[in-house]
């Protein structure tokens, strides 16, 4: 049996340049970190007794006579990039809900494919894996999702990550004190706006328009390099950080006007009135969590404000995908699996 637990990630700034067909011709930049909050799952090659070949179990349960029959994408798609067509048992459980902006769908992606590497008795370096994310994510399950998800779902850690246009991805652990990342984390509170149901919907259309919003895209790259800055400089007010939240925020929602919503919009003015210097809708829109700027003494007043939404903790963690079980088991030869099949379909 194998578990995996892969982390799922804040994005701060430049999220929108981490898409091919944008960073392919001018390059793109993201900083975002993971949290404390993770995904896990357990993998087992499954004994050949049951009358299904594989079970999946996520938000609903898959029972299969083979693998190509499995519905859940990445599954699919995982396991014929590994060329896996044995029969396995592969569970997924989460600490926050999926479709909520925080990377969920690229972190399971990530984890499935290191616990089937190790399934197999196989390492997989940091760099391999976030490209193999990235190719069954992009190539072959075809999603509407840029890069940066994949990348520090293997990671793990507070960094910039640069997109090259060779298509090469670069991170760069952000240099700053502890106590400075400790101080940035208390600034922050992250709010459940509800969730997304035209994520991908949206992020279709974004990856439609990109070639028209080059003004829109530059300028939010640049504001990657900024808030580097202000993180990294010890004599730096961290209140930049929010004030460059916000600015980025603004030009983001601009992109489609699916990005927002007057729901949306009211909660983000409903914070800035209580006191938050900026904040932003984490993920491709629509819903899911806002994240705010908010300083430790202006916190109360915030969480009075937003009564309504449920305010999740949270905090930075350097952990990427990790391998947290590896028990070996029993495998089981052809004549036992094929005797399952004849037995079974005597019954059937």
């Amino acid at each position: 049996m194998i578990i995996t637990s892969t982390p799922l990630r804040i994005s701060f700034f430049g999220g929108g340049t981490d898409y091919p067909v944008w960073y392919r011709e001018h390059g793109g930049a993201v900083l975002a970190t993971t949290i404390n909050k993770s995904c896990y799952i357990t993998i087992r090659r499954l004994p050949p007794f049951f009358e299904h070949h594989s079970r999946v179990s996520y938000s609903k349960v898959e029972n299969v006579v083979r693998n190509s029959d499995i519905q859940h994408p990445s599954v699919r798609a995982c396991l014929e990039f590994m060329k896996m067509e044995e029969g396995l048992e592969i569970h997924h459980v989460a600490d926050l809900p999926a479709r909520t902006g925080l990377g969920t769908s690229s972190a399971f992606t990530v984890g499935l494919l290191l616990g089937l590497y190790a399934l197999k008795n196989q390492m997989r370096d940091k760099h391999s894996l976030n490209a193999d994310a990235i190719h069954v994510e992009q190539e072959i399950v075809k999603e509407a999702v840029g890069s940066q998800d994949q990348t520090s779902a293997a990671y793990g850690g507070f960094n910039r990550i640069n997109f090259h246009t060779d298509g090469g991805v670069e991170v760069e652990r952000i240099l700053a004190d502890p106590n400075r990342l400790a101080e940035l984390e208390s600034n922050l509170a992250l709010f459940f706006t509800g969730f997304s149901r035209t994520a991908s919907e949206i992020a279709t259309e974004q990856v439609k328009i990109t070639p028209h919003k080059a003004k829109e895209l530059k300028a939010m790259q640049q504001l990657v390099g900024e808030a580097e800055s202000i993180v990294s400089s010890p004599n730096r007010s961290l209140n930049e950080f929010g004030k460059l939240m916000h600015e980025s925020w603004q030009i983001k929602r601009s992109l489609t006007q699916k990005i927002s919503n007057a729901s949306l919009d009211e909660i983000y003015e409903a914070g800035l009135s209580a006191g938050a210097l900026g904040g932003k809708l984490l993920g491709a829109g629509g819903g899911g969590f806002m994240l705010f700027y908010v300083s430790p003494e202006k916190r109360a007043a915030l969480r009075e404000r937003l009564k309504k939404l449920l305010c999740v903790p949270f905090g930075f963690s350097n952990k990427g995908s990790q391998v947290i079980v590896y028990e070996p088991e029993q495998e089981y030869d052809k004549a036992t699996i094929d005797e399952r099949s004849v037995v079974y379909a005597q019954h059937g």
